[in-house]
């Protein structure tokens, strides 16, 4: 009898020395790889002008370019390319986890008693730690971006300001809600790709032909909007943070 194993942490494959790589790690590793690859190709293809680039990538990136641009306006120019790639690492990494291969390719291990196949790949964002690792780094360029622009001095005083006891309260609370944003970012996309991902292995598991399909659909659907939502998020929490009224 088959038997349907799920789990919510990332499997080591392999390891280095003392450090485990994971699935997921293994999987954002290749992935990153493969998008240095074709930055590369595109830059050196594009020489000094975008017009040697294709038609269809300086369509795309131009419509994405005008959306953010209506969130951000003039600080569109220095925060896009952070964007830009958060959005194209985050939707590739929802989307590989639905290519042929990835979740049902791995090595048979015994645990307690019984066989149990470690997939040796795993959508990144299926781990916690990427999505953390994501978040980090978002709530880090805001808090740095709001620095540049507001000078260390504003900055602290958005959060102590020792004057006024209700500004000073205000200020914890806006200590808290950055701290936040690092659950609120991680939580949300790890949810949202993990569940999904889990709900095609169950619908594979007990009817493998064509139920599946719609789910599919459904999951390329949610991996853009998640995708979608991570950058604008950090496109306006970067702009509020960096408004002078702060």
């Amino acid at each position: 009898m088959r038997k349907l194993n799920i789990s919510v942490s990332a499997e080591p494959v392999f390891h280095i020395g003392n450090f485990a790589v994971t699935n997921s790690l293994l999987t954002a590793l290749l992935l990153t790889l493969f998008l240095i690859v074709i930055a590369l190709v595109l830059h050196f293809r594009s020489g000094r002008g975008a017009k040697k680039l294709p038609l269809w990538i300086r369509v795309i990136g131009e419509g994405i370019y005008d959306f953010f641009k209506q969130i951000a306006g003039d600080k569109t120019d220095t925060i896009f390319p952070l964007v830009f790639t958060f959005l194209v690492f985050i939707l590739l990494s929802n989307w590989i986890g639905l290519l042929p291969g990835v979740g049902s390719i791995g090595i048979w291990e015994h645990e307690g008693g019984e066989k149990v196949l470690v997939p040796l790949f795993r959508s990144p964002n299926a781990s916690l730690s990427t999505t953390v690792a994501l978040s980090l780094i978002s709530v880090f360029t805001i808090q740095m971006l709001a620095i540049k622009t507001l000078g260390i001095k504003n900055f602290i005083g958005k959060y102590i300001n020792l004057k006024n006891p209700i500004k000073f309260f205000v200020g914890i609370l806006e200590m808290i809600s950055e701290f936040s944003k690092i659950l609120s970012f991680s939580f949300r996309l790890f949810g949202n790709i993990f569940a999904g991902e889990v709900l095609l292995l169950v619908v594979i598991f007990l009817i493998p032909v064509i139920v599946p399909v719609p789910f599919l659909i459904l999951e390329v659907f949610v991996g853009v909007i998640q995708a979608l939502v991570f950058a604008m998020l950090t496109t306006i929490f970067i702009v509020v943070s960096t408004s002078e009224h702060q």
